[in-house]
């Protein structure tokens, strides 16, 4: 398992285990965890964490943002939310912050996790917050109608760079953009 997984396990299962410590007789411990990727990701980069929360008896749903837009991505992330049938731990990883931030404000959210997430204040956004620091990777590529992709090239170099070359072509094919 690669250091990304092991964190994202530690931290979700650390805001998990708060969220159940918190809890009262009138509030039983939350249960369902949503799991949100980042951009050009698909959720199935949240499998190995998926497995270990589920093994631990969690029930974990995985929202598909389209990456289409902003108001698209939260609302695919509510209807994941809505489908979990009760309260909710939401996780971010990288862009994902930025769709759990808005997202957040669906009554069945109770907590929040950014794992290497991004983390907007009122006002900010993914630009505001990018803005003067360098680019993670050789940058993003559009494409002839206009989506952004990263180039299947330097993916593994600029993504993943801790994932077996064969995993990492395969999320290269799979980015969503």
């Amino acid at each position: 398992m690669n250091n990304f997984f092991r964190f994202a396990t530690a931290a979700t299962a650390l805001a998990v285990t708060a969220a159940a410590s918190a809890a009262t007789p009138a509030s039983p411990a939350i249960k369902n965890v949503v799991l949100v990727h980042g951009a050009f990701a698909d959720g199935s980069g949240w499998s190995a964490v998926a497995k270990i929360l589920e093994r631990d008896g969690f029930k974990v749903g995985v929202a598909q943002p389209p990456e289409t837009s902003l108001e698209d991505d939260v609302a695919s992330t509510n209807r994941t939310i809505d489908a979990m049938g009760g309260p909710v731990v939401l996780v971010g990883h990288s862009y994902g912050g930025i769709i759990i931030t808005a997202a957040g404000n669906n009554a069945h959210v109770k907590s929040l996790v950014y794992v290497a997430a991004f983390q907007p204040d009122t006002g900010e956004s993914l630009g505001s917050l990018s803005a003067g620091k360098p680019p993670a990777s050789s940058g993003p590529k559009p494409s002839a109608d206009g989506f952004l992709y990263l180039d299947l090239a330097t993916f593994h170099a600029d993504f993943c760079a801790d994932l077996p070359g064969s995993e990492a072509d395969f999320m290269a094919r799979s980015q969503v953009g």
